[in-house]
């Protein structure tokens, strides 16, 4: 990352963007936006589509420089760099992507989808255990390994992009809509990992402490399941934060409200602290 100078003001920890807007010619994507990310905290960034969540995302990310404000890790500024630059900064933030098809190799077995990060970042790691254990935490089994990725279902290949993001046991993990078009059975399941992750009982960091979990969403009974905090997004701004379970049952600001409406019978329950 070759991080610089903390930033005057910065949260000491936690993924951070201060004051973030980002413009695509004469439009404003994203409007003086801040939020943080804590170690261990399970956030929602929800809104309707075109609202800036995917635009907030790939700041985040450092694929996307913002046209005002910055984004931090620890309180030193992350920009988007060549992938040798921001080799420290992928070792602790890692995304899990809607469609796992643009970010898998087809050609690739599973066993070297999932065990190029652990590569590519110069993870210190017995890779072969590593890589097995990455699996086996997204509920494949190893056996699997051996297949070719254009051998997969749909729900597979998310498990096995899932795994890869979880195989460095990063601080951090941000997934854009990752149950998004699978079954039931198979979203049940990447929503356990993701829980799992988040409350620190499945592959994490290692440290005790459970993974920095933001998930971008448009589905409301997705983030009642994971987040313990709700942000909600509307016209490249956030105009509702607060505790999930309050704002989903008791939503008092418009788009909130609008968004719950919208959802019939959609169960909250408090996620574990």
């Amino acid at each position: 990352m070759n991080p610089g100078p903390a930033v005057p003001g910065s949260t000491a920890d936690g993924l951070v963007a201060s004051r973030i807007s980002v413009r695509y010619g004469a439009t404003t994507a994203v409007d003086d936006v801040t939020l943080r990310l804590a170690p261990g905290e399970r956030v929602a960034l929800v809104g309707a589509s075109g609202s800036g969540k995917s635009t907030v995302l790939r700041a985040l990310l450092a694929l996307r420089a913002p046209d005002d404000g910055v984004v931090t890790l620890d309180g030193r500024p992350v920009h988007p760099g060549s992938a040798r630059r921001l080799r420290p900064f992928r070792r602790q933030v890692q995304f899990v992507p809607q469609d796992p098809g643009a970010s898998l190799d087809p050609r690739s077995t599973v066993a070297a989808a999932v065990s190029a990060p652990l590569r590519w970042l110069g993870v210190p790691t017995d890779r072969r255990a590593r890589t097995r254990e990455a699996v086996e935490s997204v509920g494949l089994e190893s056996s699997i390994l051996a297949a070719r990725i254009d051998r997969l279902s749909g729900g597979q290949k998310q498990r096995v992009a899932l795994a890869r993001a979880v195989a460095c046991r990063p601080r951090y993990l941000l997934a854009d809509e990752p149950v998004s078009g699978l079954d039931g059975g198979t979203r049940d399941v990447v929503l356990s990992v993701l829980d799992r992750l988040g409350t620190g009982t499945g592959t994490g960091t290692g440290t005790g402490t459970g993974t920095g979990i933001l998930l971008v969403t448009h589905d409301l009974s997705v983030a009642a399941r994971i987040a313990t905090r709700l942000l909600v997004m509307a016209n490249g701004r956030i105009v509702d934060d607060g505790p999930a379970t309050e704002l989903l049952t008791a939503p008092t600001h418009p788009t909130t409200r609008a968004l719950v409406t919208a959802v019939p019978r959609l169960a909250v329950a408090a996620p574990a602290p």
